[in-house]
């Protein structure tokens, strides 16, 4: 296999079912062989997220409001957006091992193992969108979470102080408030499976902040970095720092985060 080119094939297919089973011969393949690329290899610059071809891409401003959970249309406007997120983070978790060739064997199984979950929680979502009279690329998407990827494509600790640490963080946040909003209306069998399925991605979700909090505290020790101070440095430079509202301490910290930068975040407390 070459490994790298078929992690560039699962990069630009548009295919979910493809993308899955391309990434199950790469895991394979990753379980057993010593991964290192072909002389010559660069990674490509992506301009274009694999969705493109399935979805109308949109500035954030011009995305279609969200409606109430009672509506039939305000329900699936949400799945959709999750999905979207979930669909995202697929591409985003297999980027993180075709940019970073120079990590570990152990790195590359860490995230095509998140990869393959993310395909899975998208999988629980399309399957509620579809219960719900629609498809995945029915409505406007936004591609901050590509450009994100984009912007820090050209350093391991940056993305994973920027994809993980912080976006995936922010979902571990919102998790919580959207479960609330949507439990007093469990008895409808859609609202019902959202449920579940946004206890699974929670569960699995604080595991990939916690992957992506392991491999950035390892290149800040490879680098001689202090990892409290180099997020923080690296959050203002990419424009993502200051005071969050309503962090969810309790996650955070079982992802790996020390209390000491969760009060800089904007927690009001911590316990160690």
């Amino acid at each position: 296999m070459n490994f790298y080119s078929q992690l560039e094939t699962i990069l630009l297919t548009d295919a979910i079912e493809r993308k899955e089973s391309l990434l199950t011969e790469a895991m394979e393949y990753c379980n057993t062989e010593e991964v290192t690329p072909e002389a010559g290899f660069a990674p490509r610059s992506f301009e274009t997220p694999s969705y493109a071809r399935r979805c109308r891409i949109v500035a954030p401003r011009d995305l279609p409001r969200r409606r109430k959970f009672t509506t039939t249309e305000g329900l699936a406007l949400q799945v959709h957006a999750i999905a979207h997120i979930e669909y995202s983070a697929v591409d985003l978790a297999v980027d993180a091992v075709y940019r970073f060739p120079e990590m570990p064997r152990e790195y590359k199984r860490d995230w095509l193992e998140v990869a393959q979950e993310e395909i899975r929680h998208f999988g629980m979502l399309e399957r509620i969108l579809e219960a719900l009279g629609h498809r995945y690329g029915d409505f406007p998407v936004h591609r901050g979470l590509f450009d994100a990827a984009k912007h820090t494509e050209g350093d391991v600790l940056d993305r994973m102080a920027v994809i993980p640490r912080h976006y995936e963080a922010t979902g571990l946040d919102v998790n919580p408030r959207i479960v609330e909003k949507l439990t007093p209306l469990s008895r409808k069998p859609e609202v019902a499976a959202l449920l579940e399925a946004l206890e699974v991605i929670y569960e699995e979700e604080i595991d990939h902040v916690r992957k992506g909090d392991r491999w950035f505290r390892y290149v800040c020790r490879e680098r001689g970095l202090d990892p409290e101070r180099t997020f923080m440095e690296i959050l203002a430079r990419y424009r993502l720092a200051g005071t969050r509202a309503a962090l969810n301490v309790e996650a955070r910290r079982e992802a790996g985060f020390a209390c000491s930068e969760l009060l800089r975040l904007g927690a009001e407390t911590c316990e160690e």
